[in-house]
């Protein structure tokens, strides 16, 4: 059953920000995540307005998405943002079945 990442991120530094984002697209490909949505346009319903980056990335399973998020190569390329580049919320959630 897929899985999605689904981040909601704010941006502070930029240039150290895109050493992170750089980086990412091999990583999930690695573990065979889709990205489905990457910044662009957005309208925030409901909550806080503190957040300006959304992403959501279809994984094949739950248990990929996690090893993705959990490899040395992610944790690396996330270390770019953790020290204040930017601002991040991630969440994994296991998509539905489809009904055959």
């Amino acid at each position: 059953m897929p899985a999605y990442w689904v981040a909601r991120s704010k941006i502070n530094d930029p240039a150290e920000y895109g050493k992170y984002t750089d980086r990412v697209p091999a990583i999930l490909a690695r573990y065979g995540g889709k990205v489905l949505a990457r910044g662009g346009r957005y309208r925030i319903l409901e909550g806080p307005e503190k957040f300006h980056r959304f992403v959501v990335i279809e994984f094949p399973t739950l248990e990929q998405a996690v090893a993705c998020h959990e490899s040395p190569e992610y944790r690396e390329a996330a270390a770019f943002r953790s020290g204040g580049a930017g601002e991040v919320e991630l969440v994994i959630v296991e998509g539905v079945a489809q009904a055959a």
